[in-house]
């Protein structure tokens, strides 16, 4: 996990090796406005402000906040009987890696990225339906551009310290929690498999959605 490459930030250090031995399943695709339209018609919860800019209902959900992603999770739980969470960083890295040492899931060639990603070379400023783009190996879609995702940990400064079983991070910081896989206005480094950000949880700018993953 993380990165030692001569670009890489001081936030994605130092690599170091984080064991996951539990069973769990990250969805193809972030979520989408169409699934977040049915929980919000559920729960009654607040509907994303959009601009509008891509009609459609196949486009990642933004500007839900960290806690809204929790409440999805919940909702989502509850409705199907299994268990639903966002991931940790440690397990949304693994899952977007898929298997790849390099800087992409598909590599280190930025000129491959659009292949796999709608981030700002491409995108022409606005947020593309899920799938439209290659998969990674693991047929994961979208881990790199579209929407910065959110995780469950909240921000470290680096990797001294932090967990190394796959759990998340939970040090209590003013820095807010964890974003991950770059989106549609962000540049290629930003899209890289150890990219990271923060945000107080209460943000929800146009550029973040988030996905999910099952507990087996």
């Amino acid at each position: 996990m993380g990165s030692e490459d001569a670009s890489a930030k001081d936030n994605e250090k130092p690599l170091h090796l984080v064991k996951i031995d539990y069973d769990i399943a990250m969805c193809r695709y972030p979520v989408t406005v169409e699934e977040y339209m049915l929980f919000a018609q559920a729960t009654g919860v607040e509907i994303p402000e959009d601009r509008h800019e891509h009609l459609g209902v196949d486009v990642p959900v933004r500007r839900v906040r960290w806690s809204d992603a929790k409440a999805y999770c919940a909702w989502k739980t509850q409705r199907e009987g299994v268990t639903y969470r966002l991931p940790s960083e440690a397990e949304w890295e693994y899952a977007c890696r898929a298997g790849s040492q390099e800087k992409y899931c598909f590599g280190s060639d930025e000129a491959v990225l659009g292949e796999y990603a709608w981030y700002g070379e491409n995108a022409e400023g606005i947020t593309h339906d899920v799938g439209l783009k290659k998969p990674n190996a693991w047929g994961l879609y979208d881990m790199h551009g579209n929407v910065w995702e959110w995780c469950s940990d909240r921000y470290a400064p680096n990797y001294a310290g932090t967990p190394c079983d796959g759990s998340a991070f939970k040090e209590e910081s003013d820095k807010g929690r964890v974003l991950r896989g770059g989106s549609y206005n962000a540049g290629a480094d930003k899209c890289s498999c150890a990219s990271r950000i923060n945000l107080g949880s209460a943000g929800k700018n146009y550029f973040i959605g988030f996905r999910v993953l099952v507990v087996l």
